[in-house]
């Protein structure tokens, strides 16, 4: 009886630290941020947990480089859309097809933001996909009890 009880507790274990190395992705200002152990994860953090699954690797290479493409048409409209603005607020004379372009080149990153989004969330859920389904609600506490003639662990959950 007492080797059950132990097996379980192991399986318990063990389970419980599988479920702990997935990683989690949350939507913020319209971008994935992913997370493992309650800890954000960096591109070069994600790309070196995702090395052995090389599908799910690939996939995130292909988001970054979206995500890349985004950020520089985004920064750049933004640039072009702020110099008419600015001009004009100090009373200079705007050149707004400037501001034109630069609007043109901000709603273009969008979409492409947009695909890192799927291809970043489906690269994680092809990693995820490698753990077994563990409920993560499931977190048992273990406690080593111990009177004057007896020691004992004691699980709740």
């Amino acid at each position: 009886m007492k080797v059950k009880v132990l097996l379980f507790m192991l399986g318990v274990l063990i389970s419980s630290s599988v479920n702990g190395q997935k990683i989690e992705s949350k939507k913020t200002l319209g971008e994935n941020k992913f997370y493992q152990n309650g800890q954000k994860l960096s591109t070069k953090q994600l790309k070196g947990i995702l090395k052995d699954n090389t599908e799910a690797l690939n996939l995130m290479k292909s988001a970054k480089t979206n995500q890349t493409w985004a950020t520089i048409l985004g920064g750049a409209g933004g640039v072009l859309v702020g110099l008419p603005l600015g001009t004009a607020i100090v009373g200079g004379d705007a050149k707004w097809e400037l501001a034109g372009v630069g609007a043109v080149l901000i709603l273009g990153s969008i979409p492409i933001l947009n695909s890192y989004n799927k291809k970043s969330k489906k690269s994680i859920e092809l990693y995820n996909s490698d753990f077994p389904n563990v409920s993560s609600n499931f977190q048992p506490k273990f406690n080593v009890s111990y009177k004057i003639t007896s020691l004992g662990i004691t699980m709740n959950f």
